[in-house]
């Protein structure tokens, strides 16, 4: 193909390829039957459609996008561990992938299925597994094989405005199980192969030897072999405040460093012997020196998305070097975009692809470096990080629900610290303690110098009043909008008015959600697993009823779920938080909730069995926001059991009313339904989840709910909600939705209308991904 042609095609044919796969991750679901006659009519269709008419080239690329994402994403889901086999004790064997996990309860880690068999014949599956084994005295180590044990079941995340999709997530790193392993006889180490990731745990392991300050270490674990596991939430916080979270890890720009450092080695063997550049010019040597080190350092990363796309674009380069073509970064960066999308499409649904190709693009738009003094470099330095701090922005809102005021400034500092001093200080220590381990300390020393007072700098600056910004959850065309605002603010000189296009970034601050007018509220049932946390929202306040559990692995519901929720749906403050009783799976993420939001007034069916101040709840207990009233019904006295000291509390507005019963049993039902005046109808979340301890049927007739929400666990280990009780209801003809099925479920109470539930998150939000 002619240069000129290249330049000209590459770009349209990647931007065209890259629609036609995203139209695909916009499907609710794949049609199964079809995909490979699609795919393959799709993919015909548009190799001829490129092949013949140059004007057809773009809709041929489209074509050839849909059918192969539509192929790749239906063989992704295909892949995944057949319902037949969820729940069941399978025997696998297979080998570790990756870096294992240790934590104080277990050990987490990725697990290739080879083989597997149930009750002792042969399955048809073999896939990938993100496995627990709690046994902390367990030591594994990266590409052994072992024969396991172990309970699995299919990716499922739960869904919720603002929150994180594990399934998406799970999709895309191609993970087709999540299980545990039991214990037993049948756990047996089978042998090891080398391999690069039990390289990167020795050196991830000689760093620690060499470092006295754990947190440097882990610093420098993270630059070197892409090692995050000791980076601790306090961590990932701080870097999120100030913008830096992409120097964790290593980072494009990193193995670009990389690049620079392979290619700079090949220079004094050309000084040496001139003679050397007869045979092979020192550019193509040089290039070549330069893919080698990208690759090996890429190789050491674990080869994350940004680290590919260097990658990529390192090697276009050569291959255009080796064959005398000039190809500037633009075209090298869309034929990396483009190779990307053919070998994994799927890549799309990472933010990290998003991130690094629209970043690298406006940097490309926006910078042109003139001159190579330092004060020249100084100044496209700080171009460099307001240009992505503008350009990211809407997608880092898009993603993360926030952004950091501070970005710009903590880049200026940390890149060129990071950049420039502890990626090459840590890259010769590696090379130290590959051949010389001896030599390594003085590298590693000024690493962890600089990274220990970086780190002491960003975490001041991550204190600062508005470091993070939080904001609802951004709409679409509101991302839309802003990008285009982004594209008219970075410009070239000379575009009229580029002013204006930061006014394309306001729509960012509109709000997610209608306003609640007087006498009207409205409740979020939140989808937290087998657990409890409702939002319920009047005019002018807002009140948590319950914040999801925290597990002895360390993840946290009310961090991980019930905050990002929160902020997506635009909760600025909280003026109560109750929590109904001290279980974990209502009172566990409380922590995590005051953290964000210091609420004024707290009350707690067990105050003493919370970790912090709360004042009882008790029955007779009232107040009034904006037209609507609040009463508690329960407890009464004393309660003999726990899970009747349960905080019930009934709102009542000018239409229907809404009645949260926590975990109370049929012991003190009789109380509470005799709280509940009759008339207007009542929606109630089922007490205990759908316990058989539960929902009597003389509960359900005083009642008689117009709707009732269970909130539980998919699969959960308790059964919940058990069938006789799923039974009950059905029998009294009251609806029964269930956020294990439907996500996070909203419920609207107009003051002069009967509620309306509007279709769960997992519905709403429909992805061929997420099953029903």
């Amino acid at each position: 193909m002619p240069q000129r042609s290249l330049k000209a095609g590459v770009p349209l044919a990647s931007v065209a390829l890259l629609l036609g796969v995203l139209v695909v991750q916009m499907f609710p679901e794949l049609p199964r039957g079809l995909v490979l006659w699609l795919a393959v009519t799709g993919l015909g269709a548009g190799a001829t459609a490129c092949w013949l008419s140059r004007r057809a080239r773009s809709l041929g690329w489209i074509l050839l996008g849909v059918a192969w994402a539509m192929w790749r994403g239906a063989a992704a889901m295909d892949a995944r561990l057949p319902h037949a086999l969820e729940g069941e004790v399978l025997l696998v064997t297979g080998q570790l992938l990756d870096l294992p996990d240790p934590r104080a309860d277990g050990t987490r880690f990725a697990f290739r299925v080879d083989s597997a068999r149930l009750d002792g014949r042969q399955v048809a599956w073999h896939g990938r597994a993100r496995l627990a084994w709690y046994d902390p005295s367990r030591v594994l180590r990266p590409c052994e094989r072992w024969q396991l044990r172990v309970r699995l079941k299919r990716p499922r995340g739960m869904v919720d405005p603002g929150g994180a999709d594990t399934e998406r997530t799970a999709l895309e790193r191609r993970i087709d199980a999540v299980g545990y392993v039991r214990e037993g006889s049948d756990n047996r180490r089978l042998g090891a192969s080398p391999c690069v990731d039990r390289l990167r745990q020795h050196l991830a392991a000689s760093i620690d030897a060499r470092m006295a300050d754990p947190h440097d270490a882990a610093l420098l674990r993270a630059l070197a072999v892409g090692d995050t596991r000791g980076l601790d939430p306090d961590d990932w916080a701080v870097a999120r405040a100030t913008g830096v979270s992409h120097l964790l890890a290593i980072s494009g720009f990193h193995v670009g460093v990389a690049a620079a450092f392979g290619a700079g080695l090949v220079w004094p063997f050309y000084a040496l012997f001139p003679g050397l550049g007869l045979r092979c010019p020192r550019s193509r040597a040089q290039a070549a020196a330069a893919l080698v080190a990208a690759l090996a350092y890429g190789l050491l990363a674990g080869m994350g998305l940004p680290t590919l796309r260097t990658l990529l674009m390192i090697a276009v380069a050569v291959v255009a070097r080796s064959r005398r073509r000039h190809l500037d970064g633009r075209h090298a960066l869309a034929m990396a975009l483009l190779v990307m999308l053919l070998v994994d499409p799927l890549s799309v649904l990472a933010a990290g692809f998003w991130l690094s190709f629209v970043g690298v693009a406006f940097l490309m738009l926006c910078l042109g470096v003139q001159g190579r003094s330092w004060r020249t470099f100084v100044r496209e330095l700080a171009r460099g990080q307001w240009v992505m701090s503008v350009a990211l922005l809407p997608l880092t809102l898009w993603f993360f629900g926030q952004a950091s005021l501070v970005g710009a400034l903590s880049n200026l500092i940390a890149v060129p610290m990071v950049s420039l001093l502890m990626v090459p200080a840590t890259l010769l220590a590696v090379l130290a303690l590959l051949l010389c381990p001896p030599l390594a300390a003085p590298m590693l020393a000024l690493a962890a110098a600089t990274g220990h007072a970086l780190w002491w700098l960003l975490a001041r600056m991550a204190s600062w009043p508005g470091a993070a910004w939080y904001l609802p959850a951004v709409t679409p065309w509101a991302l839309g909008l802003a990008l285009l605002g982004a594209i008219w603010m970075l410009a070239p000189r000379g575009t009229p008015c580029r002013w204006l296009g930061g006014l394309l970034f306001l729509p960012l601050l509109l709000p997610a959600r209608p306003p609640i007018p007087a006498g009207g509220f409205r409740a979020w049932v939140f989808d937290v697993g087998q657990g409890l946390s409702v939002l319920v929202r009047t005019h002018r306040h807002a009140m948590l009823y319950d914040a999801g559990a925290r597990y002895p692995s360390g993840f946290d519901v009310g961090a991980a779920t019930v905050v990002p929720s929160l902020r997506a749906l635009g909760v600025r403050r909280l003026d109560l938080l109750m929590i109904s009783h001290g279980d974990n799976d209502h009172a566990g993420g409380a922590g995590a909730v005051l953290e964000a939001f210091p609420v004024p007034r707290r009350l707690a069916g067990e105050p003493a069995r919370m970790p912090m101040p709360m004042a009882p709840c008790a029955a007779g207990q009232s107040w009034h926001w904006d037209g609507v009233t609040f009463r508690v019904l329960n407890p009464h006295g004393r309660p003999s059991h726990d899970n009747d000291r349960s905080c019930v509390l009934l709102v009542e507005g000018g239409g229907d009313r809404l009645l949260l019963t926590g975990d109370i049993t049929r012991r003190v039902e009789g109380d509470v339904a005799a709280g509940v005046s009759p008339g207007r109808p009542v929606v109630m979340t089922v007490p205990h989840h759908g316990s058989e301890t539960s929902s009597g049927a003389a509960f359900i007739a005083a009642l008689h709910p117009a709707l009732a929400v269970v909130s539980a666990g998919w699969h959960n280990r308790f059964g919940h909600p058990r069938p006789a009780v799923v039974a009950r209801y059905r029998a009294a003809g009251v609806p029964l939705l269930n956020t294990a099925g439907d996500g996070a479920l909203r419920l609207d109470f107009p003051a002069d209308a009967p509620v309306r539930a509007w279709p769960g998150e997992r519905l709403r939000q429909g992805r061929y991904w997420r099953e029903r």
